[in-house]
């Protein structure tokens, strides 16, 4: 357990396993609805860690492969711990036709991100180019978190994070 990164508090303690538990038995503990329990534990945590998953395993009656499997093969799980604002930039035909690339580039510059380092040290924002978000008459498209921004501008893009960044008590 120790070593393992959460992305609210630092490494998983037992006060989070409360948490899962409470999860669980909001689920009865019912294996059968594991796909339901980890959406609810990667809402508490922003990603599936390591350790929870294990734990679930052993708690649900499963094995460690089974539930490592179920959370690998939806796309919507993720093992790798995300920022506080996750921000999907949409790279697919229309916003790309729309200059995406040119949002992707800013932010990939302003939060020091890139492809193979996705995430800021402090777990502020991670950032995930995305290959359509559906909404291609309001290109190019950036969602954070559950807010959808539309027509967005490198300038506007620039001010939604510094906004962010004040609002969690950081420079800009």
């Amino acid at each position: 357990m120790v070593g393992v990164t959460a992305s609210r508090q630092g490494p998983v303690s037992p006060r989070q396993f409360k948490k899962v538990t409470e999860i669980l038995d909001r689920f009865n503990g019912d294996p059968t609805r594991l796909i339901a329990i980890l959406q609810a534990v990667q809402e508490e945590y922003r990603y599936l860690p390591e350790p929870v998953l294990s734990y679930l395993a052993t708690n649900l009656g499963l094995s460690r492969a089974k539930v490592f499997g179920v959370a690998t093969f939806y796309a919507h799980f993720s093992l790798a711990a995300k920022g506080k604002y996750v921000i999907r930039i949409c790279d697919g035909t229309a916003c790309h036709v729309k200059h995406s690339q040119h949002l992707i580039d800013l932010l990939q510059k302003k939060l020091q991100l890139n492809e193979q380092k996705p995430t800021t040290d402090d777990y502020l924002f991670t950032m995930e180019t995305v290959a359509c978000l559906g909404a291609c008459g309001l290109a190019p498209v950036v969602v954070i978190n559950d807010q959808v921004y539309s027509q967005v501008t490198p300038e506007e893009l620039n001010q939604i994070i510094d906004q962010i960044k004040i609002k969690e008590g950081q420079q800009i």
